[in-house]
């Protein structure tokens, strides 16, 4: 019997990724500091505050069976990850400041310990999603654009810096693409427990 035909059709995947999100402080310090560029860039697509995060692993279209799993396999590694501390700091562009489609903000990651969260999440998830090559560079997705934008040198200037703050859950977070901005659903929350 062709599958699907038992219980009616397999539900629709959903759009899911792995983040963590920023406490009030360093989500303020970072809105202050874009607000003067939005005139500037005025086809820039700028995030909402409240959509600020920061992606650890994104996930794409995932099969809803696969989503208990997901949940399973980041509780383990939340388990055994210990909670980092960073602070947001400065501005840039990807891929370059000539032709930006994607301006962000920055975090501190000097002892390596968002990497290795990170990278334990990956490698948690990689039977069902294979490892990413690229490495692991953390940052708020502040504004994007289709076109590439040539931004003066002015713009990674710009002062950013938060205070200092811990990172003590990470979220299985779904997003509904919508206009102006996505809709971000957390599905879960982990606390982070573990000590390496």
């Amino acid at each position: 019997m062709p599958e699907g035909t038992a219980s009616g059709p397999e539900p629709k995947p959903e759009r899911l990724f792995v983040a963590f999100t920023l406490p009030e402080h360093a989500a303020t310090a970072v809105e202050r500091a874009i607000e003067p560029w939005h005139e500037a860039f005025p086809t820039m697509r700028w995030t909402p505050k409240e959509n600020y995060h920061v992606t650890l692993r994104f996930l794409g279209s995932t099969p809803v069976r696969l989503v208990p799993w997901v949940g399973e396999r980041l509780a383990d590694a939340a388990g055994i990850a210990s909670v980092p501390s960073t602070r947001i700091r400065g501005l840039g562009s990807f891929p370059a400041r000539g032709r930006a489609r994607v301006l962000w903000a920055g975090l501190d990651d000097e002892r390596g310990a968002l990497a290795r969260l990170a990278g334990s999440i990956r490698g948690a998830l990689a039977p069902e999603f294979p490892l990413e090559l690229a490495p692991f560079s953390p940052h708020v997705t502040v504004a994007r654009s289709r076109a590439p934008s040539d931004l003066p040198p002015e713009f990674a200037a710009t002062f950013l810096e938060s205070e200092p703050f811990s990172v003590g859950t990470i979220v299985l977070m779904r997003s509904r693409l919508r206009r102006p901005a996505p809709i971000y659903e957390p599905i879960r929350t982990f606390a982070l427990t573990g000590t390496n």
